[in-house]
C-alpha cells in the first residue's frame, strides 16, 4: 500500500490519517479538505478574554470501546492535562431537564425517581421497566426508535422522554428514526435477551475490545460522564493535525474540493479544482451526498444510495449573559416536538464546563439548539434565512423557559447546514447494500464518517481506526 488518499478533513478523515500514520506499511498520506479548516464539525471559538463556546459538538462520553479508543487517542497525543472532566456525581450528570407544557421537569434519576410518579409521566417509570421483560420480541429486522419504544416501555415514553432525546441526539423524528441503526444496544437487548432490562443486565452481544490506556483508566476510576478539553473540543482536531504534520508522511491540502475522482491502473484518480493526485486507495470521510456527485457513473447503484441518505440542518446559537441566571442547575434541557417543534432544547454550557467562562466576573453560557428535521417548516430555506430571525427566537425561547429577562451581552449565531445524518428505518440494509458492492466490485474504497455507523464523535474516530485495520489487516 503506498499511497492513501483521506478526502474529508474533518475529525473522521483526520482520526483515519492518525492511524493510517501508526502503519509502516502506508508510504504516504494525503489528506483533502475543501474547506480552509480541519475539524469539521468540532469547531469552538476562543475569545480574547478566555471564555471558549463550543458550535458543535461539546461534552464528549468516555463510557465503551469507542469511548475508550479516543481517550487513548486524547493521551497518545499529549492532551491528558487539558482534560476538563465531568462525573457522574455532578449536578451536570444527575440533573436534566424536560420543558413540557410551559414547565421545566427534571428527569427522573436514581431509585427513588423510577419508585416515584415523577410529573411530567403519569405513573413510575419502574413500571414501565418491570412490565418490559414481558413484552414479546419483534420479529422485524427494524422499526423506528418511537415504534420500538411504544411496543417496550409505552407511548407516553415515547411521545416525551424518547421524543426529546432523538431530537437532542440526532435533531431527528423518532418516528422516523432507525432503532437498529440510532441505538443499536436497545435493539441487540431485544434480539439477543428479549428485553431491554435483562439486555442491559446481562449484555446484548460483542463489543470491540479496546484495553482502556492510563487515561481512559483514569477516567473509569473517577466516573467520568463526560469531558472536554481546556481550549475547547478543537482542540482534538488542532492536535491530531500537529501530529500527521510532525510525522512527515502526510500531505495536507486545504481548500481543495474533489471534482470527481476515476479508477485509474493502480487505483484512483482524484481530480482536485487545481489539480490531480493519484491514490492506490481511498478512505472517504465526505458527506455521502458529496461522494456520491464525484463518484464515476460506473458506481451505480451506489451513488443512488449515497444520495438518498439525508441530512438536517442545526442552527446553534451561543448566549452570554452576565450574572448567573439559572433557575435550575443541570446540563441543560430538552423539548419534545409537541411542545415547540422549532426549538430542540438549551444546554446549560456553564454547569458542565465552568472553566470555559471567563475568568473575571460572574456569566452564564447557553447554547440554544433549533430546527433539525423540522428546519423547513419552522424557518424556510435555510439559504435565506437570517442570523436575526434565529438570534430572536433564541433569546426569545431562554426568556420563556428559563424567565431570564436581560439581554444577553455576547452571541454568536452557527447555521450548521446538512450537519446531522438521519438513519431512517431501513439504514443498516443501506449501509450493508453500499460496502457489499464495493467488495463485489473489488472498489479500493472505504466509507467512514457520520453517515454510516454512527454520529457520535467516538462513533466517527472509531470508523477511521476500523477502516485503516480492515485496510491494512492489522491492528492499529
Amino acid at each position: 500500500m503506498t499511497t492513501v488518499a483521506v478526502l474529508g478533513g474533518g475529525i473522521g478523515g483526520l482520526a483515519a490519517s492518525y492511524y493510517l500514520c501508526k502503519s509502516p506499511q502506508v508510504t504516504k498520506v494525503v489528506l483533502v479538505e475543501a474547506s480552509s479548516r480541519l475539524g469539521g464539525w468540532l469547531w469552538s471559538t476562543r475569545r480574547a478574554d478566555g471564555a471558549v463556546f463550543e458550535h458543535g459538538p461539546r461534552g464528549i462520553r468516555p463510557a465503551g470501546a469507542v469511548g475508550r479508543n479516543t481517550l487513548n487517542m486524547v493521551d497518545d497525543l499529549g492532551l491528558a492535562g487539558e482534560i476538563l472532566p465531568v462525573t457522574y456525581s455532578h449536578v451536570a450528570s444527575k440533573n436534566r431537564y424536560l420543558y413540557v407544557k410551559g414547565q421545566l421537569h427534571k428527569m427522573p434519576s436514581g431509585i427513588s425517581g423510577l419508585l416515584r410518579t415523577v410529573p411530567p409521566f403519569s405513573r413510575p417509570l419502574l413500571l414501565s421497566v418491570a412490565m418490559e421483560i414481558l413484552v414479546k420480541k419483534s420479529k422485524e429486522d427494524d422499526e423506528s426508535i418511537h415504534s420500538f419504544v411504544t411496543r417496550r416501555l409505552g407511548k407516553e415514553l415515547a411521545d416525551i422522554a424518547v421524543d426529546s432525546l432523538c431530537r437532542g441526539v440526532f435533531a431527528g423524528d423518532c418516528r422516523k428514526l432507525s432503532v437498529r441503526s440510532c441505538f443499536p444496544a436497545l435493539y441487540n437487548a431485544e434480539q439477543h435477551r428479549g428485553s431491554l432490562t435483562l439486555g442491559m443486565l446481562l449484555g446484548s452481544g460483542p463489543t470491540p475490545v479496546i484495553p482502556p490506556g492510563p487515561l481512559a483508566q483514569r477516567s473509569i476510576k473517577e466516573s467520568w460522564a463526560q469531558w472536554s478539553l481546556r481550549r475547547g473540543v478543537e482542540s482534538l482536531p488542532e492536535s491530531i493535525t500537529d501530529y500527521l504534520q510532525q510525522s512527515g508522511r502526510v500531505e495536507l491540502h486545504r481548500d481543495a474540493a474533489v471534482r470527481n475522482i476515476c479508477p485509474s491502473h493502480s487505483g484512483w484518480k482524484i481530480n482536485l479544482e487545481d489539480g490531480v493526485i493519484s491514490a492506490d486507495h481511498i478512505i472517504s470521510a465526505l458527506p455521502a451526498k458529496a461522494l456520491s456527485s464525484a463518484l464515476p457513473s460506473s458506481c451505480q447503484p451506489l451513488i443512488q444510495e449515497l444520495h438518498d441518505i439525508a441530512t438536517v440542518t442545526v442552527a446553534v446559537v451561543n448566549l452570554e449573559y452576565d450574572g448567573s441566571i439559572l433557575p435550575a442547575m443541570g446540563f441543560g434541557h430538552l423539548v419534545p416536538s409537541s411542545e415547540d417543534r422549532g426549538l430542540l432544547g438549551v444546554v446549560y454550557d456553564s454547569v458542565p464546563f465552568p472553566e470555559h467562562n471567563r475568568p473575571d466576573g460572574q456569566t452564564t453560557r447557553l447554547t440554544v439548539m433549533m430546527g433539525g428535521a423540522w428546519f423547513q417548516e419552522e424557518f424556510g430555506d435555510p439559504e435565506t434565512v437570517t442570523e436575526e430571525r434565529l438570534l430572536a427566537r433564541a433569546t426569545e425561547a431562554v426568556h420563556s423557559h428559563l424567565g431570564v429577562t436581560t439581554a444577553p451581552r455576547w452571541s454568536w449565531v452557527a447555521l450548521q447546514r446538512d450537519c446531522i445524518p438521519q438513519y431512517y428505518e431501513g439504514h443498516y440494509r443501506r449501509v450493508e447494500s453500499m460496502r457489499s458492492f464495493i467488495r463485489k466490485n473489488n472498489l479500493p474504497l472505504s466509507l467512514i464518517g457520520s453517515c454510516y455507523d454512527g454520529v457520535s464523535v467516538n462513533d466517527v474516530i472509531f470508523s477511521g481506526r476500523r477502516a485503516v485495520e480492515d485496510l491494512l489487516g492489522t491492528g492499529v
